[in-house]
């Protein structure tokens, strides 16, 4: 069972996503807040596997909880609810460590899919989403000389299957372009993000951009 908590500061938005997500046998709604702060303590005193939470709140916003959550629950991944006309505070979540994207127009079986995604550490949010947002981030910052020298510790192999995490593909999809079964290359990705210290694959995809090597 995948425990879910709901941020949003308004009552009716909260409601609906708890009425959404209700119906789904694999999914627990065991927590709601009003604010980002609120929304860590809840996760926290909860065990929540995943927040949804809302990127602007009164109070503390959903960066901030973001920031908590990775310290009172860093088990939990925070899926932002946003539009794209907030991205500036898109890209902060992004730094602060949030895990994956989710517009408030999102159909119920998407929002579902998506929070099964993020819980199983697969495919955060639709490619397509991904290129948008972290090609717009990369365009407000400098872009990095070279390759960083911690990729130099992966293997051909390792940057073969990072440059394809870079571009939003499933375990499915690299293995298939690849020629290689999905639990390796779940064993690629697990040992590429130990090797250059990421948390997920959102802070790859980041990575891969800033660094020039995602096309």
């Amino acid at each position: 069972m995948i425990r879910v908590v709901i941020a949003d500061d308004q009552d009716l938005v909260r409601g609906g996503l708890a009425a959404i997500l209700a119906v789904e046998p694999d999914l627990a709604i065991v927590g709601e807040a009003s604010e980002g702060a609120q929304a860590a303590r809840v996760a926290a005193s909860v065990a929540a596997d995943i927040v949804l939470m809302d990127v602007q709140m009164p109070g503390s916003d959903g960066i901030e909880g973001v920031r908590m959550l990775a310290s009172v629950r860093p088990q939990a991944r925070a899926l932002m609810l946003t539009t794209f006309d907030l991205d500036e505070y898109i890209f902060a979540a992004l730094r602060a460590g949030a895990s994956g994207f989710l517009l408030k127009t999102t159909p119920p079986a998407e929002l579902a899919a998506a929070i099964r995604a993020s819980h199983s550490g697969e495919l955060l949010f639709a490619p397509s989403v991904t290129r948008r947002l972290v090609e717009a981030y990369v365009r407000r910052r400098p872009v990095s000389a070279g390759v960083p020298a911690e990729l130099a510790g992966l293997t051909a192999r390792e940057l073969e299957v990072f440059g394809a995490v870079a571009r939003g593909w499933s375990n499915a999809e690299i293995g298939a372009e690849l020629f290689m079964g999905e639990a390796t290359v779940k064993t690629h990705v697990t040992r590429i993000l130990a090797k250059l210290a990421l948390r997920d694959r959102v802070q790859a995809v980041v990575l891969a951009y800033e660094c020039g090597l995602a096309g």
